[in-house]
Protein backbone atom coordinates (compact mmCIF):
# COMPACT_ATOMS: atom_id res chain seq x y z
CA UNK A 1 0.00 0.00 0.00
CA UNK A 2 1.27 3.21 -0.76
CA UNK A 3 1.64 6.03 1.59
CA UNK A 4 -0.91 8.23 3.09
CA UNK A 5 -1.21 11.70 1.01
CA UNK A 6 -1.86 14.74 2.78
CA UNK A 7 -3.55 18.16 1.39
CA UNK A 8 -1.89 20.94 3.76
CA UNK A 9 -3.40 24.93 4.09
CA UNK A 10 -2.15 27.66 6.13
CA UNK A 11 -4.41 30.06 7.08
CA UNK A 12 -2.20 31.82 9.18
CA UNK A 13 0.91 34.38 8.21
CA UNK A 14 3.59 32.18 9.36
CA UNK A 15 5.74 30.44 7.23
CA UNK A 16 5.16 26.76 7.48
CA UNK A 17 7.72 25.67 5.26
CA UNK A 18 9.32 23.27 7.66
CA UNK A 19 6.56 21.80 9.22
CA UNK A 20 5.29 20.66 6.19
CA UNK A 21 8.69 18.81 5.68
CA UNK A 22 7.57 17.27 9.07
CA UNK A 23 4.05 16.38 8.75
CA UNK A 24 5.13 14.65 5.12
CA UNK A 25 8.14 12.64 6.75
CA UNK A 26 5.34 11.04 8.85
CA UNK A 27 2.34 10.53 6.90
CA UNK A 28 4.44 8.71 4.52
CA UNK A 29 5.10 6.17 7.52
CA UNK A 30 1.36 5.85 7.42
CA UNK A 31 -0.01 3.47 4.76
CA UNK A 32 -3.76 4.36 3.92
CA UNK A 33 -4.81 4.41 0.51
CA UNK A 34 -7.36 7.42 1.42
CA UNK A 35 -6.26 11.53 1.88
CA UNK A 36 -6.92 13.74 4.77
CA UNK A 37 -6.15 17.62 5.21
CA UNK A 38 -4.07 19.27 7.87
CA UNK A 39 -5.14 23.08 8.11
CA UNK A 40 -2.83 25.43 10.16
CA UNK A 41 -5.39 28.26 11.94
CA UNK A 42 -5.20 30.96 13.83
CA UNK A 43 -6.11 30.98 17.78
CA UNK A 44 -9.23 33.16 16.44
CA UNK A 45 -10.71 30.59 13.89
CA UNK A 46 -9.66 27.31 16.32
CA UNK A 47 -11.96 28.91 18.80
CA UNK A 48 -14.70 29.57 16.57
CA UNK A 49 -14.73 25.75 15.28
CA UNK A 50 -14.53 24.78 18.91
CA UNK A 51 -17.72 26.71 19.70
CA UNK A 52 -19.49 25.85 16.45
CA UNK A 53 -19.40 22.12 16.66
CA UNK A 54 -18.11 21.27 19.80
CA UNK A 55 -19.96 23.91 22.21
CA UNK A 56 -16.88 24.97 23.97
CA UNK A 57 -16.39 28.78 23.87
CA UNK A 58 -11.95 28.07 23.97
CA UNK A 59 -9.26 27.75 21.65
CA UNK A 60 -7.79 24.21 21.39
CA UNK A 61 -4.86 23.09 19.89
CA UNK A 62 -6.50 20.60 17.28
CA UNK A 63 -9.65 19.24 15.66
CA UNK A 64 -11.02 16.65 13.70
CA UNK A 65 -14.21 16.63 11.40
CA UNK A 66 -13.94 13.06 9.42
CA UNK A 67 -15.78 13.21 6.23
CA UNK A 68 -18.78 11.74 6.29
CA UNK A 69 -18.98 10.90 2.64
CA UNK A 70 -17.90 7.19 2.45
CA UNK A 71 -17.67 7.43 -0.89
CA UNK A 72 -14.72 9.79 -1.16
CA UNK A 73 -11.49 9.07 -0.28
CA UNK A 74 -10.64 11.62 2.00
CA UNK A 75 -10.64 10.91 5.73
CA UNK A 76 -11.76 14.22 6.87
CA UNK A 77 -9.87 17.45 8.07
CA UNK A 78 -7.49 18.02 10.71
CA UNK A 79 -7.26 21.99 12.12
CA UNK A 80 -4.05 22.94 14.17
CA UNK A 81 -3.78 26.41 16.07
CA UNK A 82 -0.01 27.09 15.51
CA UNK A 83 -0.21 29.39 18.11
CA UNK A 84 -1.32 26.85 20.81
CA UNK A 85 1.14 24.01 19.12
CA UNK A 86 4.07 26.94 19.98
CA UNK A 87 2.97 27.02 23.45
CA UNK A 88 2.13 23.54 24.31
CA UNK A 89 6.17 22.92 22.67
CA UNK A 90 7.66 24.93 24.74
CA UNK A 91 5.12 23.85 28.33
CA UNK A 92 5.89 20.09 27.29
CA UNK A 93 9.94 20.80 26.80
CA UNK A 94 10.51 19.72 22.75
CA UNK A 95 10.36 20.99 19.52
CA UNK A 96 7.51 22.60 17.50
CA UNK A 97 8.51 20.51 14.91
CA UNK A 98 7.61 17.23 17.54
CA UNK A 99 4.50 18.84 18.85
CA UNK A 100 3.10 19.65 14.83
CA UNK A 101 3.74 16.07 14.25
CA UNK A 102 1.95 15.01 17.48
CA UNK A 103 -1.15 16.80 16.95
CA UNK A 104 -1.64 15.92 13.31
CA UNK A 105 -0.96 12.02 14.07
CA UNK A 106 -3.44 12.76 17.31
CA UNK A 107 -5.83 13.89 14.53
CA UNK A 108 -5.36 11.43 12.07
CA UNK A 109 -6.34 8.50 14.44
CA UNK A 110 -9.53 10.63 15.59
CA UNK A 111 -10.23 10.33 11.67
CA UNK A 112 -9.84 6.57 11.74
CA UNK A 113 -12.01 6.15 14.77
CA UNK A 114 -9.69 6.11 17.44
CA UNK A 115 -10.79 8.21 21.03
CA UNK A 116 -9.35 8.84 24.59
CA UNK A 117 -13.26 8.99 26.40
CA UNK A 118 -11.40 6.19 28.67
CA UNK A 119 -8.01 4.95 30.44
CA UNK A 120 -7.92 2.35 28.15
CA UNK A 121 -8.54 4.01 24.62
CA UNK A 122 -6.29 6.61 25.87
CA UNK A 123 -3.44 4.66 26.55
CA UNK A 124 -4.35 2.50 23.21
CA UNK A 125 -4.36 5.73 21.59
CA UNK A 126 -1.05 7.04 22.76
CA UNK A 127 0.77 3.65 22.01
CA UNK A 128 -0.29 3.58 18.55
CA UNK A 129 0.69 8.00 18.27
CA UNK A 130 4.45 7.16 19.72
CA UNK A 131 4.84 4.01 17.03
CA UNK A 132 4.14 6.48 14.63
CA UNK A 133 6.23 9.05 15.91
CA UNK A 134 8.97 6.76 16.43
CA UNK A 135 9.04 5.95 12.83
CA UNK A 136 9.66 9.34 11.97
CA UNK A 137 12.27 10.16 15.01
CA UNK A 138 10.32 12.27 16.97
CA UNK A 139 9.90 10.25 20.31
CA UNK A 140 9.31 11.55 22.93
CA UNK A 141 12.04 12.63 25.74
CA UNK A 142 10.51 12.18 28.58
CA UNK A 143 7.21 10.58 30.61
CA UNK A 144 4.54 13.71 30.36
CA UNK A 145 1.48 12.46 28.78
CA UNK A 146 -1.82 13.82 27.69
CA UNK A 147 -3.46 17.36 27.85
CA UNK A 148 -7.38 17.27 27.79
Amino acid sequence: MKPMKIAIFNNTEENITDLEKILKKVFKNIKNKNSCSIIFVSDEEIKDLNNRYRNINNKTDVLSFPNEDKTDKTLGDIFISLNVAKTQAKEYKHSLNREIAFLAVHGYLHLIGYDHNTKEEEKEMIELQEQILKKAKLERKYEKYWRS
